[in-house]
């Protein structure tokens, strides 16, 4: 085995973060004529393993441990352990979700290999593996060669690769038998933190519009509000305006926040920050409002208006209603 792309479970399909590793695994096996093989684990690795048999790869491995039905770091660790014992890949692939950083340092450790963490870049040559990551607030890339023999442990930032760019085809399923002691697991999840009486997943998303600071106050947040219900988007944010109390978290979108890839998103009074691009750099079309003419979003958007958001607001949500 070559590459093996380890899936997360996002509510029963496979995680976008996952389709874009399927992508970049596509990219260098048919660059570098290597094999591609799956990794689906937990209780919807059915469901999950069926999705993933329809892309353009070898294998699906499945694995279906009641043990792992649900996810626990010690119990993930220990089946991608066994199966990279089993299966040696030389390059193990990951989406960078909040789920993989949470085990894959401990399986990364358990091996004794590096891990690629948060690449923006990659690249396979005869003898090593290159990782690509930004530094110093994405002002400097920088070329990670590891001294080590594969295999290799690479988590892609998102947007990396555009899942929209996936092969389709047929791959054959095959049940992984993995057994271990209870024991291994020390510590199991609680369900994920949702806010009291509000509960918004951003990433399945088509269109958003998303407010910054640049929105001025509090008070101003509903004429975002009223132009995302005209023309039916969901409302997201970034980390300043949900410090300010001024939205709730689960609107946030960033580093710190969700990853969203929507066909279009407005940015309205977002200045731009690493923080916040590198949870929706991925978006299909970026159409951004400031008052100021540097903003650094104006470098990602596809569509720029430099003007007052406040003036402008009312009159778009007015002319596309």
């Amino acid at each position: 085995m070559d590459i093996l792309v380890v899936l997360e479970d996002s509510n029963g399909k496979i995680h976008r973060l996952s389709v874009e590793a399927i992508v970049g695994a596509q990219k260098f096996a048919s660059a570098h004529n290597l094999s591609v093989s799956a990794l689906v684990i937990g209780m919807n690795a059915e469901a999950l393993s069926s999705e993933a048999a329809q892309y353009n790869i070898d294998k699906v491995l499945k694995v279906t441990n009641d043990l792992v039905s649900t996810y626990s770091s010690d119990g993930y660790t220990e089946v991608i352990r066994q199966i990279i014992e089993r299966e040696s890949p030389k390059y193990i692939l990951f989406g960078h979700s909040y789920q993989v950083r949470d085990y894959v340092p401990k399986l990364s450790a358990k091996l004794r290999k590096p891990f690629l963490a948060d690449s923006v870049a990659f690249d396979i040559s005869e003898d090593s593996a290159v990782s690509t990551k930004q530094m110093y607030n994405a002002k400097l890339l920088s070329d990670i060669a590891p001294n080590e023999e594969p295999p290799y442990l690479i988590s892609f930032q998102s947007a990396t690769f555009n899942s929209d760019n996936i092969n389709s085809g047929t791959a054959q399923i095959e049940d992984c038998d993995i057994s271990f002691d209870s024991s291994i697991i020390k510590t199991q999840s609680e369900e994920p933190f949702k806010e009291l009486g509000e509960d918004l997943d951003l990433s399945t998303a088509n269109l958003i519009v998303s407010v910054g600071r640049g929105i001025g106050k509090e008070e101003n947040i509903p004429l975002a509000k009223d132009l995302a219900e005209t023309i039916g988007a969901d409302l997201s944010s970034s980390r300043p305006v949900v410090d300010s109390g001024w939205l709730p978290s689960v609107h946030q979108v960033g580093s710190s926040g969700q990853s969203v890839a929507p066909k279009m998103y407005l940015a309205l009074g977002i200045s731009g920050a690493i923080q916040h691009v590198v949870g929706m750099k991925g978006s299909k079309n970026i159409v951004a409002i400031n008052k100021d003419p540097d903003a650094p979003i104006f470098e990602l958007a596809d569509y720029g208006v430099v003007g007052d958001l406040l003036e402008i607001l009312p009159k778009l949500t007015e002319a596309l209603r």
